[in-house]
């Protein structure tokens, strides 16, 4: 990464704290057999030691927190980690502010490191050494991410709003989840060579797990809106050309697709064990 992009990569990773609201309405959890891979392997469960990477508003941490783990979330965003702190009050979970890679924690006292649709904005080297600086002996790494498509089902919707980008916003047209898959590319997420020689090159942890989760989202036209207001590439636009594309998604939603739009997902794992 130049200096450049790493630069902007910086300034898209502090967008998201400018609307929570919009992240809390509009992302979607996780598919469950994702936490039924980390009871099974991960590690997950009563009385597990977990840190949490970027929980955002809170999409996993609530299911962690439901199967016994105690909880200690990094967040960056100061917003993020109020509402965390206010949703889960009484709770077995601690909120740090930070950037992952520099905030102060125990070394080698957790079960889990879990970063969800989150681990993409730290810098990769540092955070994979983090990371195994923070498990103990025989812990566990788990990244994944929800990915807003699928290239084996149809989307319709996704057909319908390219021309939307193209008219309003063009530049949105090859970056927003679910273009790749139209140009041929292999998506960050979906690139498991990639991601496995990220983690196998720290030389401190087991053969990886790639796991695949497809599934089926479902939205309101509202959601939707929501939803795609918290994409990196729709934070950057000024804000009346943000708004008139919004606009135009929601209107779409209601308009062509009446009551909930299914869209196709996946949900891609990455899990390894530490030596």
């Amino acid at each position: 990464m130049t200096p450049d992009s790493f630069e902007m990569h910086l300034r898209r990773r502090g967008l998201f704290s400018s609307d929570a609201v919009a992240y809390d309405t509009g992302r979607p959890g996780y598919p469950e057999p994702v936490y039924d891979l980390l009871r099974q392997v991960g590690g997950l469960g009563p009385g597990a030691d977990v840190v949490e990477v970027g929980p955002g508003t809170g999409q996993a941490t609530g299911r962690l927190l439901d199967l016994g783990a105690t909880v200690t979330a990094v967040e960056l965003s100061a917003d993020f980690a109020a509402l965390l702190e206010t949703r889960f009050a009484g709770r077995a979970l601690s909120v740090t502010v930070g950037p992952f890679e520099d905030v102060a924690l125990p070394q080698a006292a957790f079960d889990l490191v879990a970063a969800a649709t989150s681990f993409h904005w730290v810098p990769t080297d540092a955070g994979l050494r983090r990371c195994a600086e923070l498990l103990r002996p025989g812990g566990w790494l788990a990244l994944w991410w929800n990915y807003f498509g699928d290239p084996d089902r149809p989307d319709p919707f996704r057909q319908a709003v390219t021309p939307i980008f193209e008219e309003l916003a063009p530049p949105l047209v090859d970056v927003f989840p679910g273009a790749a898959f139209m140009a041929g590319a292999h998506p960050y997420v979906l690139d498991a060579p990639a991601r496995v020689a990220e983690i196998d090159a720290t030389g401190h942890f087991g053969p990886v797990r790639c796991e695949t989760i497809p599934w089926t989202g479902r939205h309101t036209g509202a959601e939707l809106r929501a939803m795609f207001a918290t994409f990196s590439p729709c934070l950057a636009l000024p804000e009346g050309q943000r708004a008139v594309v919004l606009d135009a998604i929601e209107h779409l939603a209601g308009e062509i697709f009446p009551g909930v739009v299914e869209r196709p997902y996946l949900t891609r794992m990455y899990l390894a064990r530490r030596g």
